[in-house]
């Protein structure tokens, strides 16, 4: 909790401090409430007993009726101190928690911006979306209990112990005192220790949840077509019954709190009010005193129900706190070096990886062994080869999504782990395997590439990326509506949209990461022709499955188990590299390629 606290404001101290004040303050007019109507029954006291024995004067019965107004005049004084006091607690803890929520969500997120996709996976993107809503929701209400409660529970029951000694009462009473504490401390104990460790399984459960949901709206279409709803069913209700079992559970052990509490507080009143009438019985003028001091021990009983309701609580937030500092504390493996180099803006676009190999965290098998090639400036260099022979793996490390394991990555001649990130990436316009599109417009879309992008700038990158067609066909243009992860296009506009988003950037090097799979074999080469054509002449890194799609490339390069197993032209692989042959004969006959 303490790594948290540094996400506080600096003027939130000065809040802070003026809130306990204030609850101070508050607390102090409260318990001067059961004071000023001790004051007033006695008064009354006072003059009933002069009625009964014929000694009443109007000098006494003038000094009582001031007596009862002056005190009453306080008790309203103090009542609407204490009201204001509360509403401006109140206000300002609520001002305060959602502040403190914020800074932690916005350095939570700009934390997990600078993870890996190996330290992503490691928390799982379900877990890291619950920790950064749910969990931060828990700590934050801790903070207002904290600061509405925990400051005015301990003052009300120490200044009411006080309070409740100065009355004039017998031991009798202060020992019904002593056994209600006790009673309710008794009662915390036993549910807190029965509770807690239910609160983290609460949480686990959640990312649990979140998980199985997510997969299942983001895999719809698979679900469907597999007919695996009942599967996911079962799947998603298994979960939920763990979740819902554990919540009853819980809320079912604190609900016998409230009944308990409330028991003990009733029976402290009761008891008083028995002992009292005895009290009251033998003297007459002690009737202040007993409702006096049954209103402070109702003050303390109170108290001591806030601070369980504390620590029913704290403890939940304590939790949450933890699993918010374990993602906080984890040290990105991608870092900028403490004087990185700034890229030329004149970037040629020259690279080279000399010897690399690369394996995932705390997996001991590389999975690129010993990769060396070298592309040059306007070059285009194709990767292909059999499923998890590591293309996406090779093409990762450029813009370093992972770092090297042994060997390096140069890009114009510079190690790219010796350049800042942001600006090492904004050299690089990346096209995922999956293309992804994000809610808003075409517009919003493409406008990723480059924030200050003109509509004829956007209308020419349509236009190379062969996407311009079915974008202006559309009433609406460049102003219609993307639906969440672009759902409503189709595999093949979903990639050229991408790649138009990529052009508009006009980065010195563009990766194609399987970009071209949802096209068609004639919108394939003319956006491959059109590519040629772009004016700044970038270096192009394509990883295909298709020939077509690379036979054309300066350097064609085969994977096998993350070895390059061959190196060249389309026209010396066929000739000279088994791999390549296999592939490309599986996709077209020896006539047609030979014919090609």
């Amino acid at each position: 909790m303490i790594r948290l606290l540094k996400c506080l404001d600096k003027w939130a101290y000065v809040l802070i401090c003026f809130v306990i004040g204030l609850v101070i303050l508050q607390v102090y007019c409260d318990l001067e409430l059961p004071t000023r109507l001790t004051n007033i029954l006695s008064h009354a006291s006072i003059a009933e007993a002069a009625k009964q024995t014929g000694t009443m004067t109007e000098e006494l019965k003038k000094s009582c009726m001031d007596g009862v107004m002056k005190n009453g005049l306080e008790m309203f004084g103090f009542a609407a101190v204490s009201l204001l006091s509360s509403i401006v607690v109140c206000f300002l803890a609520s001002r305060i928690a959602a502040k403190f929520s914020y800074n932690i969500r916005k350095e939570m997120y700009t934390h997990i911006q600078k993870f890996s996709i190996s330290e992503i996976d490691n928390f799982s993107t379900a877990s890291l979306i619950t920790r950064t809503t749910n969990d931060i929701t828990q700590v934050q209400m801790v903070v207002i209990m904290t600061l509405r409660m925990a400051i005015s529970a301990p003052t009300m029951a120490i200044l009411g112990i006080l309070k409740a000694g100065k009355i004039e009462s017998s031991s009798s009473l202060n020992l019904i005192v002593v056994i209600a504490v006790v009673s309710l401390s008794l009662l915390v104990i036993s549910l807190f220790l029965i509770v807690l460790p239910k609160f983290k399984r609460i949480q686990e459960l959640t990312d649990r949840l979140n998980l199985v949901t997510r997969e299942n709206l983001t895999g719809i279409r698979v679900v469907r077509a597999n007919v695996a709803e009942d599967y996911q069913e079962n799947k998603f209700d298994e979960v939920n019954q763990s979740v819902s079992k554990t919540n009853i559970f819980v809320n079912r052990v604190l609900n016998l709190m409230m009944p308990g509490m409330m028991l003990i507080m009733n029976g402290t009143s009761l008891a008083i009010l028995w002992v009292g009438a005895y009290l009251i019985d033998e003297n007459p003028l002690f009737l202040g005193s007993v409702f006096g001091f049954q209103q402070i021990t109702m003050m303390i009983v109170m108290a001591f129900m806030q601070l369980i309701m504390i620590f029913i609580m704290v403890p939940r937030g304590l939790v949450s706190a933890k699993r918010i500092k374990e993602v906080l504390i984890v040290e990105p493996s991608l870092k900028n070096k403490e004087y990185p180099l700034q890229p030329k803006e004149t970037l040629k676009g020259q690279i080279v990886y000399e010897d690399v190999s690369f394996s995932y965290p705390n997996t001991s098998e590389n999975v690129l062994d010993h990769i060396s090639f070298k592309a040059e400036q306007g070059q285009t260099i194709a990767i292909i080869g059999s499923t998890g022979s590591g293309k996406t793996s090779i093409i990762n490390l450029l813009p370093r999504f992972f770092d090297v394991t042994s060997g390096a990555v140069l890009l114009d001649g510079i190690d790219v782990r010796d350049y800042d990130l942001k600006d090492l990436r904004d050299k690089i316009a990346f096209i995922s395997q999956k293309a992804l599109l994000f809610k808003g417009t075409i517009r919003s879309n493409i406008a990723y590439g480059k924030e200050d992008a003109t509509e004829e700038e956007m209308l020419e990158a349509l236009q190379l990326a062969m996407a311009k067609d079915f974008v202006m066909k559309h009433p609406e243009g460049l102003d219609q509506m993307v639906a969440q992860g672009g759902s409503n296009f189709s595999g093949g506009q979903k990639q050229r949209l991408s790649i138009a988003r990529a052009i508009i950037k006009k980065a010195e090097i563009i990766v194609f990461d399987d970009s071209f799979s949802a096209l068609d074999f004639k919108t394939d080469r003319i956006l491959r022709e059109n590519l040629k054509s772009l004016e700044y002449h970038p270096t192009k890194i394509i990883v295909a499955q298709r020939i077509g799609t690379i036979m054309d490339a300066d350097l064609i390069l085969v994977l096998e188990h993350g070895k390059i197993v061959g190196a060249g032209t389309h026209k010396e692989l066929i000739k000279n590299c088994e791999v390549y042959q296999e592939i490309a004969y599986s996709q077209v006959s020896k006539e047609e390629m030979d014919r090609a």
